[in-house]
């Protein structure tokens, strides 16, 4: 915690606005949710996300990249793996295990403190849907940038760019929670205030230490 807090020492700034991130901050993503039901054998599932279905295609998708584009280059290089690949955007509703609740709870509480809240995602344009359609807690945010729709992704310095310009946010008053260390730095280069999100009780204590919580 102590390493943590020491990464912070810039949130002693005012803060006008939060920026969240999605996966692994407010829902539990994990290809591993869905690929448990298919492998009987931990050490091949494991393989096949790193080896296959590494999370480099997937990033291409939070790119833009079609899906339909990654899918069929996998299986040209593994025909023998068609059913596993195909599975992988076929199935991604089953990688959402559920929202962080702890999270959520938070973006409750600023809501109700009338605080503006964004999200700022790497997510596919054609995954998010479902996502969107499933967690209810999207209604408290004032706007969202989602990587897929406009063609780039975090840590790239023009997304933070592009979310402070549409929203019309003030760099130094932005705050941005992201599991990803880069992303979290990215952010600070662009200005913003950052938190390394490692779990729901911690960055409570962060945001009350802000003032941002009571």
């Amino acid at each position: 915690m102590a390493e943590q807090r020491a990464q912070h020492e810039q949130g002693s700034r005012d803060v006008a606005a939060v920026v969240f991130d999605l996966g692994g901050v407010l829902i539990d993503w994990d290809p591993r949710h869905l690929y448990r039901k298919i492998f009987s054998e931990e050490a091949e599932m494991e393989h096949f996300l790193t080896e296959v279905f590494s999370s480099d295609w997937n990033e291409q998708a939070d790119g833009g990249r079609p899906t339909a584009e990654i899918t069929a280059e996998l299986c040209a290089l593994h025909p023998e793996k068609r059913p596993l690949i195909e599975a992988y955007y076929d199935r991604f509703p089953e990688m959402m295990k559920g929202a962080i609740d702890g999270t959520v709870s938070v973006v409750e509480r600023l809501h109700e403190k009338g605080l503006p809240l964004f999200v700022l995602s790497n997510f596919s344009a054609e995954t998010f849907p479902h996502a969107r359609r499933r967690f209810a807690f999207f209604e408290r945010f004032s706007g969202m940038v989602i990587s897929g729709e406009v063609g780039m992704k975090k840590p790239e310095s023009r997304i933070y760019d592009l979310l402070t310009e549409r929203y019309g946010l003030t760099r130094a008053e932005t705050l941005f929670i992201d599991d990803r260390r880069d992303n979290a730095a990215a952010a600070r280069q662009a200005g913003w205030q950052a938190l390394h999100f490692t779990s729901p009780d911690l960055l409570t204590d962060d945001l009350t230490r802000l003032g941002l919580l009571d």
